[in-house]
């Protein structure tokens, strides 16, 4: 079955993106029809995160967002499957350039949007690297096999894995190895610290990138994907002044404020099928 959709994706990138995205919306109503479980978290996330929006309002915004989703998966299928010269049309980069591009250790911030993956090769196709990626591996291995091949096709990526730890992952950044990361997933009580976002005073969030930027002297430059029409723009923002500071729950809360501004001007995109608040304190009740 795997092979079968590899193959099936495989066919798509060649057509033209207007057709794929068409695909793309008819599997997101599939999956806001039968993948109810995720549904239901989605929901929850936006109940939460946009308690002034009504009802109807949130559930219109949850099926946009499976249509979204729907689309940036096949858009994997010319994003690892196309002509780089097709690729590179689709992605556009924006915004503050030269803040890659500046000497010094530097960590991306790149938050968890439908279009993660375009941005991410975007960086690997011209960002001067190699540049450091942290991957969680898939369940099945010919599924982890695609999904490699596909994220690493441009050559310049150097693959980390969370269960490897930190310490290769700092070598690299000292070395000059760019790291784009993307810290804003509920990985555990045990990585976490509680701090608001978006209206959920205690969500639990790591806090990587004040603790990175502090051990390796790094800037942090949010760059953030945005789905188009026309693809994907990659929007790079100005390097995070004064961080870190000596306060790493101020310098997470921080960067959730900034993250919150940004899911603000793209709700649909921002990666709702996540249990992003299924940590909570002690005593506090679950909410999914």
């Amino acid at each position: 079955m795997v092979n079968l959709l590899i193959a099936y994706l495989r066919l798509f990138s060649r057509l033209p993106l207007s057709w794929v995205r068409a695909a793309g919306t008819g599997l997101g109503w599939l999956l806001w029809q039968v993948a109810l479980a995720r549904r239901h978290i989605v929901q929850v996330n936006l109940q939460k995160c946009l308690p002034e929006w009504s009802e109807a309002q949130r559930k219109a915004l949850a099926y946009r967002h499976f249509v979204a989703f729907g689309q940036s998966v096949m858009d994997r299928a010319w994003l690892w499957h196309a002509p780089e010269a097709t690729v590179r049309q689709r992605l556009r980069w924006v915004g503050d350039l030269d803040a890659l591009k500046a000497p010094g250790p530097l960590v991306m911030f790149a938050p968890h949007f439908v279009g993660l993956d375009a941005g991410g090769m975007a960086v690997s196709l011209d960002v001067q690297g190699p540049v450091a990626f942290i991957f969680t591996a898939q369940s099945r291995p010919a599924v982890e096999a695609w999904v490699r091949e596909g994220r690493e096709r441009s050559g310049n990526v150097r693959p980390y894995f969370r269960h490897q730890g930190m310490r290769q992952i700092l070598a690299g950044i000292k070395k000059g190895e760019p790291l784009h990361l993307s810290p804003d997933m509920d990985f555990g009580r045990g990585e976490s610290i509680f701090v608001p976002f978006m209206g959920v005073e205690q969500a639990a969030t790591v806090p990587s990138l004040s603790r990175l930027s502090k051990v390796v002297g790094a800037r942090v430059v949010p760059v953030v994907t945005r789905m188009t029409p026309e693809g994907y723009d990659i929007e790079v923002h100005a390097p995070l002044t004064d961080f870190p500071s000596a306060d790493v729950v101020e310098d997470t809360a921080r960067v959730n404020r900034l993250l919150a501004d940004w899911v603000r001007t793209m709700p649909e995109q921002y990666y709702w099928v996540h249990k992003r608040f299924k940590t909570r304190p002690e005593g506090d009740p679950g909410f999914y």
